[in-house]
């Protein structure tokens, strides 16, 4: 159970701990939210909704709540909630480039330049007001090139704006300074300053960014899951650098585009990530869009060990990010399909600190804490249904799972304190002589045959939720 500590609540943990693995008959829920998720936790066999100051076991809370009651509510070994204590390390967008930052020298330090390139996914950033007069030395080293402002803490695209020129920053600048009688006021909000990526891929002419979800269920150790489903999110204006301030170019947010005058409700704008791998492959060939993914992989896993030992890692907590990846119009035929990965590693030492003149393909634009899970068509309902369902399996407040799981449901096991491999066995397995990674995004979800087998042991009298 859970209660704020004020309540002079007294358990015992290791009675708790001794508990924490068996089966429980009735997990006592409460939800923040009222979309997708309520909709699952109301139907999952012998959960019960519990309202106001009921005591839970399982709590999907919104970020607000967390900051302001975590410190000050006893939870039982048992219980869980959906976020981490610090998640912003890696979700605010000034701290996950400061992270990644520091992780790379610590990279370049333990294990050499070539090693350290292997963080080199996301652009040039300076966070703003306060580094300004670096972001102007930058900026003046490259005049002509775009750039795009984004507010530290805010989504859906809400606050930025692309600029060529210095001015449109000093007056952002002078928009934040504050006279004598506001000083007691607000304080100014943090920007990010990043080069804008010019030259995304394509596809029908439009701009498009990838939504994959990545589990976290400890840092310490990192235990970190990948779902199979995800989806491109589309832009609704075919893509231009002569109009920087049209944001239904170049923001892709479905919040942005569902108010585009010409959006089509019923064709959305997503596609399913399935149909974009095919889509890719189809175009480029197999062992193209297996490398693009591979990188998407090591994206994943070192901007995780970026915050891994900054993150506190509690162990009533888990997390469901949501991860925006832009892939760049490198991926060709005539550049791509001849070369092997030594090619890339090649290419990588000779990159430049930011992007300019780099062949990079994919690009870590931002990690969401709270990854919307508002279906915008049913398509996309059953996609947040199905990815719910399953983090909840791998929550397990039932206490059924083994914990040797490398697959369940839609979700396959990508680290677990090291790389897991396919290969049935010891984590570093080589398959023909070669590690391959335990992910499979894009890949056919046939999840409800994987949880049938999984469960198939089950006694009759748990159900389970596919």
């Amino acid at each position: 159970m859970a209660k704020n500590k004020n309540a002079g609540h007294k358990g015992s943990y290791g009675y708790q701990k001794l508990k924490e693995r068996e089966p429980r008959a009735c997990i006592r829920f409460k939800c923040a939210l009222t979309n997708t998720i309520l909709d699952i936790l109301r139907q999952r066999p012998g959960w019960v909704e519990v309202k106001e100051e009921g005591e839970w076991d399982f709590y999907w809370c919104d970020v607000c709540w967390l900051r302001e009651n975590f410190d000050h509510t006893y939870m039982d070994e048992h219980v869980r909630i959906c976020h981490f204590r610090n998640h912003y390390e890696l979700t605010r967008k000034n701290y996950i480039v400061k992270n990644l930052k520091r992780f790379r020298k610590q990279i370049e330090r333990e294990a050499g330049k070539l090693e350290a390139t292997k963080c080199d996914f996301f652009p040039k950033t300076f966070e703003m007001p306060s580094e300004y007069h670096l972001f102007v030395e930058e900026f003046r080293k490259n005049p002509g090139i775009t750039w795009i402002m984004k507010p530290v803490a805010r989504s859906q695209g809400k606050g930025i704006f692309l600029f060529r020129k210095l001015k449109d920053v000093i007056d952002w600048r002078k928009d934040g300074v504050r006279t004598d009688d506001q000083k007691d006021e607000t304080q100014v909000e943090n920007y990010v300053a990043q080069c804008y990526i010019e030259n995304p891929y394509l596809i029908g002419g439009r701009k498009f960014d990838l939504r994959v979800y990545v589990l976290v269920m400890s840092y310490i150790p990192l235990k970190a899951w990948l779902y199979r489903d995800g989806f491109a999110r589309f832009s609704n204006t075919r893509f231009t650098l002569s109009s920087i301030d049209d944001h239904y170019v170049h923001l892709t947010n479905v919040a942005v585009q569902k108010t585009a005058p010409d959006y089509d409700p019923e064709k959305g704008c997503k596609w399913m990530i399935q149909r974009f791998r095919q889509y890719l492959t189809a175009k480029h060939g197999a062992e193209v869009v297996e490398t693009l993914f591979a990188e998407m992989d090591n994206i994943f896993i070192k901007s995780l060990q970026s915050v891994q030992k900054v993150i506190i890692s509690d162990k009533h907590c888990f997390e469901l990010y949501g991860y925006d990846i832009l892939i760049d119009q490198d991926l060709k035929p005539s550049r791509r399909s001849s070369y092997n990965s030594q090619w890339l590693v090649s290419i990588r030492l000779m990159s430049l600190q930011c992007h300019w003149g780099r062949l990079y393909l994919n690009w870590l634009l931002e990690v969401n804490a709270s990854p919307s899970l508002t279906a915008s068509s049913q398509e996309d309902y059953e996609l947040k249904c199905r990815l719910l369902k399953d983090t909840l399996h791998i929550v397990d407040m039932e206490g059924r799972l083994t914990g040797k799981e490398k697959r369940i449901g839609g979700f396959d096991l990508m680290w677990n304190d090291g790389p897991v491999s396919r290969a049935e066995g010891n984590v570093d397995t080589p398959v023909n002589g070669s590690f391959m990674a335990n992910t499979h995004l894009g890949y056919n979800n046939d999840r409800k045959k994987q949880l049938k087998q999984l469960f198939k042991s089950l006694p009759t009298q748990q159900k389970v939720q596919c």
